[in-house]
């Protein structure tokens, strides 16, 4: 395990859930600690020093609660991701694959604009599905992802293999699924 920002004394890990031999990293326990939460922001923050770029995008929902206080610190806007339906103006979606089947997400299409420098931030990195979609729909609207910042890593899914080509960081990494 790897913690950068001693964040993983706020995460309750829960043996055997949701089946046996998975170990279930909590990270609701982080959001309601205040100093688990302000150490993770704080991290996020940190790690974007020196990063240029126009925007944060998060997906929902936990993306929504780590991306908002980053973009307001470094007063910029924040983009979004939501699951289909969500959205009132025209969109751009992705289909992408679950364990058990397959998921759509959607932005509005007007949220990045071409030559946007986009930070995403989420909250766990785990087979990188969801995130490899994300970067889908900012690249077919001309933005360029600069920067992924996750709160919590599963190495043993091998989502930062997946995710190879960009620069991604994560406060805790777990060796494990």
């Amino acid at each position: 395990m790897q913690d950068q920002y001693g964040i993983d004394q706020y995460v309750i890990s829960i043996p055997d859930f949701p089946e046996p031999g998975i170990i279930f990293r909590d990270i609701t326990s982080i959001l309601q600690d205040p100093e688990g939460l302000k150490k993770s922001v704080d991290g996020i923050i940190e790690n974007l020093k020196g990063v240029d770029f126009d925007i944060v995008l998060g997906p929902e929902s936990r993306g929504f609660i780590f991306g908002m206080p980053v973009a307001y610190a470094y007063n910029k806007g924040f983009v979004p991701v939501r699951k289909k339906g969500k959205l009132p103006r025209e969109t751009v979606e992705k289909e992408y694959e679950l364990e058990y089947g397959t998921a759509v997400i959607e932005m509005h299409k007007d949220a990045i604009k071409p030559g946007d420098r986009v930070v995403i931030i989420d909250d766990l990195i785990a087979t990188g599905g969801t995130i490899e979609a994300i970067i889908e729909m900012v690249e077919s609207l001309g933005g360029e992802v600069v920067k992924i910042e996750f709160v919590m890593e599963l190495a043993g899914l091998n989502g930062r293999a997946r995710l190879s080509d960009y620069d991604i960081d994560s406060l805790l990494i777990y060796d494990g699924k």
